[in-house]
């Protein structure tokens, strides 16, 4: 993976998973791999300084708004 791409507590979590997979059996690729999949899918890609994080509302309030909005027109 291009490590530029990415913050270092990225890098470290990464690190992380990888030893973990390694523990359990998983060849070094095959566990390097898997930790940066699961990295980009937790933190929704490389730098993105809080941009690929959800938006403050939940779920609920963003089905809730889209009622209300589609009812109101008529």
């Amino acid at each position: 993976m291009p490590r530029g791409a990415y913050t270092a507590k990225q890098d470290r979590k990464a690190k992380h998973i990888e030893e973990g997979y390694e523990k359990r059996g998983v060849s070094k690729k095959e566990a390097e791999e898997r930790a940066w999949r699961t990295v980009n899918k937790q933190d929704k890609g490389g730098k993105n300084a809080g941009h690929g994080r959800s938006s403050s509302r939940s779920e609920a309030a963003k089905k809730g708004w889209e009622t209300r909005r589609r009812r109101s027109k008529g």
